[in-house]
């Protein structure tokens, strides 16, 4: 048997890992002139969640500072809703490591399905920009 298969033999529907972080309707004018959204718009979401979840960790100000690369795996339509979930996989003295999805919840049929991934990587910063170390 597949990793992604059951006990009885059906592939395995995919969750999303982490905490729901942010959660937002795609609008009208957040589309491409093809009626997409725009990828920018679904990745500014994912780093206000990374963000989000990098202040709780970190009990104060982060930066983003990098993120792996990104695929889409599939577009976002208007009247979606973009779920983000987040999840600390790694921290350092002053930096950590967030893995952040996109899923989107079909506006007619509540379907859900992922529409990217990707590894944020962010510096707690003190009231001057300077990097600080991150509580344990």
């Amino acid at each position: 048997m597949q990793d992604s298969e059951t006990a009885t033999g059906h592939a395995a529907e995919e969750m999303p890992q982490g905490d729901l972080t942010v959660r937002t309707i795609a609008m009208p004018a957040d589309t491409n002139a093809n009626g997409d959204i725009f990828g920018g718009w679904v990745l500014s979401q994912m780093d206000q969640a990374g963000g989000i979840a990098g202040v709780e960790r970190a009990r104060g100000r982060v930066v983003t500072v990098a993120l792996d690369g990104m695929t889409f795996l599939r577009p976002v339509a208007v009247g979606d809703v973009l779920c983000v979930y987040t999840r600390v996989s790694h921290v350092g003295r002053t930096s950590m490591k967030i893995e952040v999805e996109a899923w989107a919840r079909r506006f007619r049929t509540q379907h859900r399905e992922k529409v990217t991934r990707a590894t944020f990587t962010f510096v707690a910063i003190d009231d001057e920009g300077r990097p600080r170390a991150i509580p344990t």
